[in-house]
Protein backbone atom coordinates (compact mmCIF):
# COMPACT_ATOMS: atom_id res chain seq x y z
CA UNK A 1 0.00 0.00 0.00
CA UNK A 2 1.30 3.42 -0.83
CA UNK A 3 0.92 6.79 0.97
CA UNK A 4 0.54 9.87 -0.48
CA UNK A 5 0.49 13.04 0.91
CA UNK A 6 -1.22 14.49 -2.24
CA UNK A 7 -4.64 14.13 -0.16
CA UNK A 8 -3.14 15.84 3.15
CA UNK A 9 -4.45 19.45 3.40
CA UNK A 10 -1.12 22.09 3.16
CA UNK A 11 -1.49 23.17 6.80
CA UNK A 12 -1.43 19.92 8.36
CA UNK A 13 1.92 18.70 6.13
CA UNK A 14 5.31 18.85 8.13
CA UNK A 15 7.65 21.77 6.78
CA UNK A 16 10.38 20.71 4.62
CA UNK A 17 13.38 20.55 6.92
CA UNK A 18 10.98 18.55 10.14
CA UNK A 19 9.61 15.71 7.86
CA UNK A 20 13.09 14.18 7.62
CA UNK A 21 14.48 15.57 10.69
CA UNK A 22 12.42 14.68 13.54
CA UNK A 23 12.29 11.05 12.28
CA UNK A 24 16.10 9.71 12.84
CA UNK A 25 16.67 7.72 15.98
CA UNK A 26 19.32 9.92 17.07
CA UNK A 27 17.35 13.44 16.28
CA UNK A 28 17.51 15.69 19.76
CA UNK A 29 14.07 16.34 19.51
CA UNK A 30 13.09 13.02 20.17
CA UNK A 31 14.33 13.32 23.70
CA UNK A 32 12.86 16.56 24.03
CA UNK A 33 9.40 15.50 23.22
CA UNK A 34 10.04 12.90 25.42
CA UNK A 35 10.54 15.07 28.18
CA UNK A 36 7.69 16.98 27.50
CA UNK A 37 4.93 14.74 26.50
CA UNK A 38 5.49 12.18 29.21
CA UNK A 39 2.45 11.54 31.44
CA UNK A 40 3.72 13.84 33.92
CA UNK A 41 5.49 16.71 32.12
CA UNK A 42 2.37 17.94 30.40
CA UNK A 43 0.68 17.55 33.70
CA UNK A 44 3.20 19.93 35.87
CA UNK A 45 3.74 22.15 32.40
CA UNK A 46 -0.17 22.62 32.20
CA UNK A 47 -0.42 23.51 35.96
CA UNK A 48 2.62 25.97 36.12
CA UNK A 49 1.08 27.85 32.94
CA UNK A 50 -1.46 29.35 35.53
CA UNK A 51 1.46 30.51 37.39
CA UNK A 52 4.24 30.14 40.24
CA UNK A 53 3.60 27.39 42.29
CA UNK A 54 4.91 25.23 45.28
CA UNK A 55 6.11 21.83 45.60
CA UNK A 56 3.18 21.03 47.60
CA UNK A 57 0.42 22.53 45.30
CA UNK A 58 2.12 20.85 41.98
CA UNK A 59 1.87 17.40 43.76
CA UNK A 60 -2.11 18.18 44.45
CA UNK A 61 -2.82 19.12 41.07
CA UNK A 62 -1.57 16.11 39.46
CA UNK A 63 -2.94 13.46 41.29
CA UNK A 64 -1.18 10.12 41.48
CA UNK A 65 2.29 11.47 40.78
CA UNK A 66 4.85 9.95 43.46
CA UNK A 67 6.68 12.05 45.15
CA UNK A 68 9.99 10.50 43.22
CA UNK A 69 8.26 11.00 39.65
CA UNK A 70 7.33 14.78 40.73
CA UNK A 71 11.12 15.80 41.98
CA UNK A 72 12.54 13.72 38.11
CA UNK A 73 10.08 15.51 35.95
CA UNK A 74 10.53 19.01 37.56
CA UNK A 75 14.37 18.00 37.40
CA UNK A 76 13.91 17.41 33.85
CA UNK A 77 12.20 20.51 32.72
CA UNK A 78 14.16 22.30 34.68
CA UNK A 79 17.60 20.90 32.98
CA UNK A 80 15.84 21.41 29.85
CA UNK A 81 15.33 25.05 30.62
CA UNK A 82 11.23 25.19 30.77
CA UNK A 83 10.93 25.31 34.51
CA UNK A 84 12.24 27.23 36.84
CA UNK A 85 13.02 26.71 40.37
CA UNK A 86 13.30 29.45 43.11
CA UNK A 87 14.77 28.13 46.30
CA UNK A 88 13.17 30.99 49.25
CA UNK A 89 15.60 31.43 52.12
CA UNK A 90 13.23 30.81 54.93
CA UNK A 91 12.64 28.26 57.38
CA UNK A 92 10.44 25.90 56.70
CA UNK A 93 12.25 25.62 53.31
CA UNK A 94 10.03 26.65 50.55
CA UNK A 95 10.77 25.87 47.05
CA UNK A 96 8.34 27.54 43.70
CA UNK A 97 8.40 26.46 41.06
CA UNK A 98 7.23 28.12 37.28
CA UNK A 99 7.71 28.52 33.48
CA UNK A 100 10.40 30.31 31.93
CA UNK A 101 9.92 31.84 28.73
CA UNK A 102 10.45 28.86 26.85
CA UNK A 103 8.03 27.02 29.14
CA UNK A 104 5.19 29.49 28.83
CA UNK A 105 6.24 29.61 24.56
CA UNK A 106 5.78 25.55 24.70
CA UNK A 107 2.45 25.63 27.40
CA UNK A 108 0.79 27.74 24.55
CA UNK A 109 0.74 24.74 22.14
CA UNK A 110 -0.02 22.39 24.63
CA UNK A 111 -3.00 24.00 26.03
CA UNK A 112 -4.97 23.39 23.24
CA UNK A 113 -4.14 19.78 23.01
CA UNK A 114 -5.23 18.95 26.14
CA UNK A 115 -8.05 20.79 25.74
CA UNK A 116 -8.87 18.56 22.96
CA UNK A 117 -7.66 15.33 24.57
CA UNK A 118 -10.80 16.56 27.83
CA UNK A 119 -13.24 16.98 25.07
CA UNK A 120 -13.10 14.45 23.29
CA UNK A 121 -12.15 11.40 25.96
CA UNK A 122 -15.25 10.24 26.54
CA UNK A 123 -15.85 9.71 23.08
CA UNK A 124 -12.54 7.80 22.77
CA UNK A 125 -13.33 5.62 25.76
CA UNK A 126 -16.10 4.70 25.29
CA UNK A 127 -15.90 3.90 21.88
CA UNK A 128 -12.62 1.68 22.29
CA UNK A 129 -12.45 -1.88 20.99
CA UNK A 130 -12.40 -4.96 23.25
CA UNK A 131 -11.40 -7.41 20.50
Amino acid sequence: MEVSTADVAPAMRLPVGLAGGVFPAGCPSRTVLDHITSKWGVLILLALSEGEQRWSELRRRAEGVSEKMLAQTLKTLERDGLVSRKAQPVIPPRVDYSLTERGYELSALLVPLVAWAFENADDIINGQRTD
